[in-house]
């Protein structure tokens, strides 16, 4: 059988050449791009664990093995460059409908385990984009050159740029997409400027016979569906709430949403509720904000100094404010502070206020506190160096002798579904001197530990001061006090946290909630 013989290739004027190395500079840029923003598009619906991750590096290197292949494949069977910006232009239209589609996808993955299911969804969206954009290095290369001698010199040439590309596009969507522009409108610019490359081809180096009408109508059938999503993006996630304010960051969307009569006001950050507030009263409708006031006040003899860690829209440590207290706030995401100054009534001029990380502030600190409040969540769990022993450790240096330090968590009880809860005790109970259970039985729990031997409790909570929605979820929240089962958990250490994968069945399960109940109806 014979085998194809390959076109011979024209030779390149230098302003084909340029164009060229601009395709592998932007190619890399692009798929360094989809590869962090489709891991953030995703985030709302599958979490930020290792798990997902994972699935969207492997998905990003299984797709460049099979790009490289393919366009090796392709060009030594013709090195006609339409071929190659035909694959870009259909990674272009194929990003495009990646927005309309990204959250039919991740719900029809939610009925899978949290691994198979972002694997899956990471494999529906972005391998065949990928792979398009991975045949431009084999095929470029191919094209540029003309004689075995310089076959080193223009792979290493191209490799650079490429790879410089890939920096660029690193550095802008880190730095300058995610936390200025909502994740679909970065995703439908990236395939818009793919797609106007392969425009800019056909039309700059168009043969005698080609035409552009079909490039033009799959370009267009591409901007239709990106567009479309956007708009669907844009839109409040329920129909029964409108949205009051909308804001990208670098630790996922933050949306501000209110019943249409002004009676609940919403904190959401990737589509989650993080805080229901209710503006006429200025109070919070969420017990965890009175749980870990209301504890701290209960297990400490005076509150003159206290450190939160985690701002969220401010009502914990703004309560502690009004009372008299010193306030220091570590808050990782300062793109909360504005929105939570103009809807949630946070007076930053009253807090300390460090735009940082907590474990790093601890790590650095020399103040004493009476009470160390962690109250960080990125999603729909804590972040796992903060829930250390060597985390624990640094925060009991920070406190005062009769200090405490109140947890805002989740976590079950029931045997087989125990492991973060158990191991979370037992990591505090390695580094305090008393540790303490309280759970509401509605999903919250708060951990209160102290250096001292025994935790008094010098008072009860003040509960006619709660929101009347709350009071008697906080009573049972007070009187609620738990255990856990040693054998169920470990102490988590620095160097070995693994509840990211053996609690991932609890996490899945409250995420998929999460992500049902704002589901669009």
């Amino acid at each position: 059988m014979k085998q194809p013989v390959a076109s011979p290739p024209a030779a390149l004027s230098p302003g084909l050449r340029r164009f060229l190395y601009g395709t592998a500079a932007t190619t890399g840029a692009a798929i360094l791009i989809v590869e962090i923003l489709g891991a953030k598009m995703l985030s709302p619906y599958v979490g930020t664990s290792h798990f997902v991750w994972t699935a969207q590096i492997a998905v990003t290197l299984i797709s460049l093995a099979a790009g490289y292949q393919f366009g090796g494949w392709l060009v030594d069977r013709s090195q006609n460059l339409r071929r190659l910006y035909t694959c870009i232009l259909l990674a272009g239209v194929y990003l495009c409908f990646t927005v309309p589609f990204t959250a039919k996808v991740a719900f029809w993955c939610l009925q899978f385990p949290l691994a198979v299911g972002s694997l899956l969804a990471s494999l529906f969206l972005f391998f065949v984009p990928l792979t398009l954009l991975a045949t431009v290095g084999p095929f470029v290369i191919r094209v540029i050159t003309s004689a075995v001698a310089g076959v080193g010199g223009n792979v290493g040439r191209l490799s650079a740029i490429s790879t410089l590309g890939s920096v660029l596009g690193t550095v802008l969507i880190g730095y300058v997409l995610i936390p200025f522009l909502p994740n679909s409108m970065t995703m439908f610019i990236t395939a818009g400027i793919l797609m106007a490359l392969a425009l800019v081809y056909f039309a700059g180096w168009r043969q005698p016979g080609d035409s552009l009408g079909g490039p033009v109508v799959v370009l267009a059938l591409g901007v239709l569906a990106g567009w479309a999503g956007v708009r669907k993006d844009a839109r409040p996630p329920t129909d029964y709430m409108q949205e009051v304010a909308r804001r990208n960051s670098n630790f996922g969307l933050m949306q501000v949403l209110e019943n249409f009569d002004g009676s609940r006001r919403f904190y959401l950050n990737d589509y989650l509720t993080q805080n229901t507030y209710d503006p006429e009263a200025k109070q919070s409708v969420s017990l965890f904000t009175y749980g870990l006031h209301g504890l701290a006040g209960v297990y400490t003899a005076q509150i003159k100094d206290v450190l939160c860690i985690g701002m969220g829209v401010g009502i914990v440590p703004m309560q502690f404010a009004h009372e008299g207290a010193q306030v220091d706030v570590v808050e990782i995401n300062g793109a909360v502070v504005e929105l939570a100054r103009a809807h949630f009534d946070l007076q930053p001029e009253k807090l300390n206020l460090t735009i940082g990380d907590g474990r790093q502030f601890v790590n650095a600190a020399t103040k004493q506190y009476d009470a160390v409040i962690l109250d960080a969540f990125l999603g729909d769990s804590s972040p796992s160096h903060l829930m250390t022993q060597e985390a624990f450790a640094a925060m009991r240096r920070v406190l005062r002798p009769e200090g405490v330090l109140v947890i805002n968590s989740f976590g079950e009880f029931d045997a087989g579904k125990d492991y973060f809860a158990a191991s979370l005790h037992k990591t505090l109970k390695a580094v305090f001197g008393s540790v303490r259970i309280h759970a509401s039985g509605n999903g919250n729990v708060f951990y209160v530990a102290s250096p001292a031997p025994e935790l008094k409790q010098h008072r009860t909570m003040n509960f006619d001061a709660m929101h009347a929605t709350v009071r008697e979820q906080a009573r049972e929240a007070l009187a609620g006090i738990r255990d856990t089962n040693p054998q169920s958990g470990i102490v988590l250490t620095d160097d070995f946290n693994p509840v990211e994968f053996y609690d991932a069945r609890n996490r899945e399960q409250f995420r998929r909630q999460l992500a049902f109940s704002m589901r669009p109806r």
